[in-house]
Parts: structure tokens; sequence; C-alpha cells
């Protein structure tokens, strides 16, 4: 049997492993063994061999074609998906590390879940009714920023009639349209930038935007633009809270361009829905949700400069449906969904924390 061979059943066995485990990720590095994430934590398999850097490389070369290959060799490292026998959905990031390859693989559901499922607010529902504007999904990497977008898109999908398009690297859900039209374009497959994607659409007489990522200045300006011109365009940004988005937006952005992204974000914004996924009591995981709704109050703040002073409006805006992260770990405390030394782990304030308990 060959190498390539002896890897494509192994990759195989290993990704059967990752849905039979419950597993969110697959990490395969020279001198470990096949790793899996599970509820936020990595378990090794213990049971597989110990990899070596021909099984990783193997391994590696078992997920892309030569086309992936050569790209990888020129960038170091390379973002696509893969799809194995209609099964099962990865995305997949393999890279080079003291000169070995190594590969983390993150599985994608088929079913794209409902708000409901995924124990979002309910006030969701209400901002992708905007027919124009920016919405943002927020929070560090792997806390289920794809899969909330995902859930807002095919929202849309079932219940409007509109032209969605999606710019992503690389796309991860696939929509199957209902009512709407669902374009989903790869950056370097189907475009050439996140920018580049934006700019084209505005040809393309789009009403609903998905921007997988907003990396840069050009992408962040391009897509105030769009939110700007009539369309409801969301995307993701990898920050903690909506302070600390709405400021990384503007920091961005040269002195002397930033009072205007600040008058421009005022207006455009719809909401800032952060996230984390906090360990459950008996297992899995639930998501913590900050929202930030765009009112008078917050407007006024992005406008003059005051954006730390957003979290006042947080805490006093609960009937407009905005929640703060203390107020979501509080909640989830008192449903006794999650421990109390979780919750104190990710609140951004112990003694909010405390006060909303009592």
């Amino acid at each position: 049997m060959s190498s390539i061979v002896r890897a494509e059943q192994q990759l195989k066995k290993l990704l059967e492993v990752v849905i039979q485990q419950g597993a969110s990720d697959l990490h395969l590095s020279v001198a470990r063994h096949p790793t899996l994430r599970i509820d936020g934590k990595l378990v090794p398999l213990s049971s597989e061999n110990i990899l070596t850097r021909k099984d990783v490389f193997d391994l590696c070369s078992a997920l892309i074609n030569e086309d992936q290959l050569e790209n990888l060799k020129k960038e170091l490292q390379i973002d696509f998906t893969y799809e194995l026998e209609g099964k099962m959905r990865f995305r997949v990031n393999i890279f080079f590390e003291t000169g070995n390859l190594a590969a983390a693989l993150r599985l994608i559901p088929f079913k794209i879940r409902t708000l409901e499922e995924l124990k979002l607010p309910s006030i969701l529902h209400q901002v992708i009714r905007q027919n124009q504007g920016l919405v943002l999904i927020v929070g560090p990497t792997g806390v289920g920023k794809s899969t909330t977008l995902a859930a807002l898109v095919d929202e849309i999908n079932h219940t409007r009639t509109e032209h969605i398009i999606t710019i992503e690297d690389p796309i991860e859900y696939i929509y199957n349209p209902d009512r709407c039209i669902i374009n989903q374009r790869e950056v370097y497959k189907d475009v050439k930038t996140f920018a580049n994607g934006l700019r084209g659409s505005f040809r393309e007489d789009v009403d609903v935007l998905l921007v997988g990522e907003m990396r840069d200045a050009e992408t962040i300006a391009t897509t105030i633009t769009a939110a700007e011109t009539g369309h409801l365009v969301m995307a993701t940004l990898h920050t903690n809270d909506s302070a600390q988005t709405i400021d990384r937006i503007i920091d961005i952005f040269p002195a002397s361009q930033q009072q205007q992204i600040r008058a421009q974000l005022s207006s455009i914004l719809v909401a800032v829905v952060s996230q984390r996924l906090i360990p459950r009591i008996g297992g899995g995981r639930v998501p913590a949700v900050e929202v930030l709704l765009n009112n008078d109050a917050v407007s006024n703040l992005i406008r003059e400069g005051q954006v730390h002073q957003i979290v006042n409006v947080l805490d006093t805006s609960l009937e407009e449906g905005m929640i703060s992260i203390n107020r979501s770990l509080a909640e989830l405390v008192k449903e006794e969904q999650i421990t109390l030394e979780n919750a104190e782990n990710y609140a951004t304030d112990k003694h909010t924390l405390h006060m909303l308990l009592r």
C-alpha cells in the first residue's frame, strides 16, 4: 500500500473520530498525537501514534491538490475547505512551523442551525429585519462567529426575497437558496480580495452582503461604503467587545480620517454582537452574548469619541433589547447552565457580575 493511500485512509479515520467524539477541531503537528478540541479543551488521541514529520506531510498531501500545494509553498500557509465523501466538511489551515508542516481542521456542519437552536438572543431576529446598515459579529477565534452569521443569513433566506452575496475566505457554510438568490464568492478563487468583491457587488444588484472578515483598512472602508449605500452588511471582527470593536475600526485609519469614520459609523451601525462559548455544567458549551444596538445615545458617543462610555448604555438599556456580557453571564449562572467560577473568568467586571446575581 502506498504512503498516500495509507495517509488517505488515516485521514478519513481521524475525521470520522472528530464526528464520533463531538469535537470541533482536529490538530496535526509533528511529535504530537493527533489532537481534538472538545468543548474548548485539547484532547490528544493517545490511542494513535505520535506523528512524525513524514506522517504530517502525507496527511497534508492527502488534503490538498497540486495548485494548493504550489500556493502553500509560495505563501507558507493556506486556507481552504475540505469535504469528505459528502458526509462532513472542514475548514482547513495548513501552515509551516519550525520547518515542518502542521494543520488545523475545523468541522463545519452541513445543517445551518437557527438562532433558537444556537440559544442566541431573540433580539437578533429584529436586527436582521433592517434593510441597510452594518451588523458586526465579534469575538475571539473559535466562539462561533461564522455559525451565528450563517444562522442570520439563512433566516433572511427563508423570510425575505433578497439577493445575498457572501465574500468568504474560504467558503464555510453552504446555503440552499429558498426565497433568496444566494451567490457565494471565495477569495482567491472567485474574487481577488474582500475589497474587490465588495466593490463588484455594487454592480450586481445586491441587497445583503456577508463579509467573512474585515481584515484591513481597505476592506473596512469598502464595507462602510456598502452599508451607507442601501445595503445590509454583516461582517466579523476579531475583537472582544462592542467598545473595542468600534475603537478598532476607527483606529485602523489615519488620524486625519478618524472623525469622518466616527460620523459614518454613528449613522450606519445597526448592532454589535459579541459572543463567548462558556463550558456548560454537565458538558458542552453555551453562548454568552453581548448585544449593542445603535440608539441615539450610542450614536452620539461614537461621533464624539466617547466609546468607553458605551458600557453604561449597555447596562441601562435592557428594555431596548441590549445586554452586556456580564448580564448574559449572570443569567446563565441563575439558570444553572454555567458555574460562578466560569462566569467570573469571562466577566469584564466581577463586581458588576455579582451585583447582577443578587
